[in-house]
């Protein structure tokens, strides 16, 4: 038997080694990962360090303190009367607040548009927008501010393909490709007079004023260069799954699609050679970057945590399939912006998905005219005033014409290449069928791919709510989802009448090919009318010669027809009054000129002369004169076209072997107020004696055979 003292003292030692593992493990809980503890982290809200090796250890062990409780504030929301720093001033009204946007493609594009006007929604601040794009998003982007014409907002562009070489050196594994890396290169991309700016993801929508996170600047300590949110998922703890390995991060790591960017600081930090060097020395473990720039930034913070400045959660709030997000936006009243951070977006699977996607799509479907507010308060935030509309002479002050004018003061935003678009390759004879429409036309769309081979500029009149609604039919229509040659442009609904002619010169404006097919969207040509039209623009040597091809236009009473493979086939329902020339009833002059009795016969282009009221559809080059804005609605808007070909002594050839027949559908609003409404005919009226003033000043005596012809009507 051993004897009792001994067995005393080891139960002893156990219990003093179990005190020591539990005073180890707490010391490990209060200081955090001992590599981060030989870091110098700066308080959140002083700079100052201290000295002496004492003081060295005291300070590493609050300021570690103080970066998880402010973590741990931020998770749960708490703004800045909850923490210890002093309350900020708020920002000024007419502070400029700066936002860096990175944007590719056309998809990406639509985005934008949404997360803008979230933005516009809520500001009360003057804004610039920074925006880092391909050249397609270029295009589209600069085309729809500069229609969008909202005050106080501007926009500076970067060239995306300029910045690609500092990044492309890293294999990404993100759907986000080259330029989910290009956030890394904001500190030199953006002017070296800038200081500071918000750098948000484009799948961002806000849900308050974004002047509330610019005042977070003003929170950050001397050494803090970055404003994140921490990342509301497991992923860089590494336990997703088995062998899943992340890229370095301080705890759960930070989330990159809302941040504050200290421009001013990162600069002086040296932070491309930061961000680079710690990017290399990764890659040679970790061979690629799973969340594109998300990665390096975490990365970056984890070797100097300092530069961080924890945001409340409510800035970032992430949808993601692994979310913990639920435990930030029970407090609806803290919700900030939403961050569909999932490649699945709106498809995202969360309890909560219908709140946070109706006030997506609430902005999504918001008329963006109505932004169009101005900043009371601010110099220098009023748009431009429109040019009056010229009145014709004698012309009363109220003559009922003023839907007329307020039309043509109407400045549409345009939204081009809506839906992805390849351009066709280049071809010295290709042609583009140019068209535009409304909603009530759109069951068209498919029939025309099906008639029309070659590539398509096609401008629609919608709301913001019927783009939405376009895109839905488009997304599931395996006819237009095979057809990335058709271009569709967006002009958005604004103003009482329909502008015709407006959507004509967008839609012309787009055409990538060196003649234009201008055309109606209730016509479908003949199957091989492109084909045919490319070797006639070949065989009449039309590069060396300005003419107007004619595309003999017929009409169907019938809304189902055996549409003909052929012109023999087409004079067979000619004949027994299945098809008839267009508009032969109610409007003969608009296609006599074109002489159907002829046609019957040729074998051969012909050519027709001009005369009063001619309006057939044509192949023109693409460089012709455009459609004349001033008719709106019903009425003259071809007549005028035609007209002025003439005027620049264009000939017209008529082609033996081409037609198009315009299908049956109910008629427009315009086209019934101008047949109910005298008042209307009027006014239409008064802007064909405008239109032929404007032709005399332009072309002189010879503009008089117009004016002429006109008057003996």
């Amino acid at each position: 038997m051993r004897p009792r003292g001994r067995g005393r003292l080891r139960a002893l030692g156990a219990g003093l080694l179990l005190l020591l593992l539990l005073l180890l493990s707490g010391l490990y809980l209060l200081g955090g990962d001992l590599a981060d503890a030989r870091l110098l982290l700066p308080a959140p809200c002083s700079g100052g360090a201290p000295s002496g090796l004492d003081a060295h250890v005291r300070a590493v062990e609050e300021e570690n303190r103080q970066l998880r409780e402010a973590l741990r504030r931020a998770g749960r929301g708490e703004t800045r009367g909850r923490t210890a720093c002093p309350q900020q001033p708020a920002v000024h009204k007419c502070e400029l607040l700066h936002v860096a946007i990175v944007c590719a493609g056309h998809n990406s594009s639509r985005d934008v548009v949404t997360l803008v006007k979230s933005i516009l929604f809520h500001r009360k601040n003057p804004l610039h927008f920074h925006l880092v794009t391909d050249s397609v998003a270029r295009g589209i982007l600069e085309t729809l501010f500069h229609t969008w014409m909202v005050p106080s907002v501007s926009v500076s562009f970067y060239n995306a393909d300029e910045l690609q070489p500092e990044v492309a050196w890293i294999p990404n594994k993100h759907y986000s490709g080259i330029y989910g890396l290009l956030k890394l290169t904001l500190p030199r991309a953006l002017p070296p007079s800038l200081p500071r700016v918000i750098v948000l993801d484009t799948d961002i929508t806000f849900a308050s004023d974004i002047a509330e996170l610019w005042a977070v600047f003003a929170r950050f300590s001397d050494k803090q260069v970055i404003g994140l949110v921490e990342n509301q998922s497991d992923w860089y703890l590494g336990n997703l799954w088995k062998n899943h390995r992340p890229w370095p991060a301080l705890g759960r790591g930070f989330n990159t699609g809302v941040i504050l960017l200290h421009l001013e600081r990162l600069r002086q930090a040296g932070w491309e050679q930061m961000w680079r060097l710690t990017a290399e020395r990764e890659l040679l473990t970790m061979l690629a970057t799973s969340l594109a720039d998300q990665d390096v930034f975490n990365a970056v913070i984890k070797q100097h945590p300092w530069l961080v400045h924890p945001l409340p959660c409510s800035w970032n709030v992430q949808l993601s399939d692994h979310t913990r997000a639920e435990q930030c936006y029970l407090e609806g009243s803290d919700l900030k912006v939403i961050h569909w951070n999932s490649p699945k977006k709106l498809g995202v699977k969360n309890k909560h998905v219908e709140f946070f996607r109706n006030l997506y799509l609430t902005f999504l479907e918001y008329d963006g005219n109505l932004l169009r507010r101005e900043l009371f308060g601010c110099t220098g935030t009023a748009p431009s005033e429109p040019e009056q509309p010229r009145r014709a002479p004698g012309e009363p002050e109220e003559d009922g014409c003023e839907e007329f004018r307020q039309q043509q003061l109407a400045v549409h935003r345009v939204h081009l290449t809506f839906l992805p678009y390849e351009p066709p390759a280049p071809h010295p004879h290709d042609v583009t069928l140019v068209a535009q429409l409304s909603m009530d036309r759109l069951q068209m769309l498919e029939a025309l791919c099906r008639h029309w081979a070659g590539p398509m500029s096609l401008a629609l009149y919608l709301s913001d709510a019927e783009a939405q609604q376009f895109l839905r039919f488009a997304q599931a229509s395996s006819v237009l989802a095979a057809r990335r040659d058709v271009a569709f442009h967006i002009v958005y609904r604004e103003g009482p009448l329909y502008p015709v002619n407006l959507l004509r010169n967008v839609a012309l404006g787009q055409a990538r090919t060196p003649y234009v097919f201008l055309s109606d969207i209730d016509f479908l040509p003949a199957r091989s009318l492109y084909h045919y039209l490319r070797t006639s623009i070949e065989e009449l040597g039309l590069a060396a010669r300005k003419a107007a091809l004619v595309v003999p236009a017929f009409e169907t009473l019938r809304y189902r027809l055996s549409f003909p493979t052929s012109k023999a086939e087409l004079l067979s329902l000619l004949d027994d009054g299945s098809l008839y020339t267009f508009r032969y009833h109610v409007w003969p002059r608009g296609h006599e000129p074109t002489d159907y009795a002829r046609w019957r016969e040729a074998r051969a282009p012909y050519r027709v002369e001009w005369a009063a009221d001619y309006e057939p559809y044509v192949v023109v080059p693409r460089d012709c004169p455009r459609y004349d804005p001033r008719f709106v609605g019903f009425g003259w808007n071809k007549v005028a076209h035609i007209m002025e070909l003439d005027a620049q002594e264009y000939e017209f050839l008529v082609l033996p072997e081409a037609f198009a027949i315009h299908l049956p559908h109910a008629p427009s609003l315009d086209i019934s107020r101008f047949r109910s409404s005298p008042t209307y005919r009027r006014c239409l009226q008064a802007l064909k004696e405008e239109f032929h003033q404007d032709l005399s000043r332009r072309y002189g005596a010879a503009a008089l055979k117009y004016l002429t012809a006109q008057r003996q009507l």
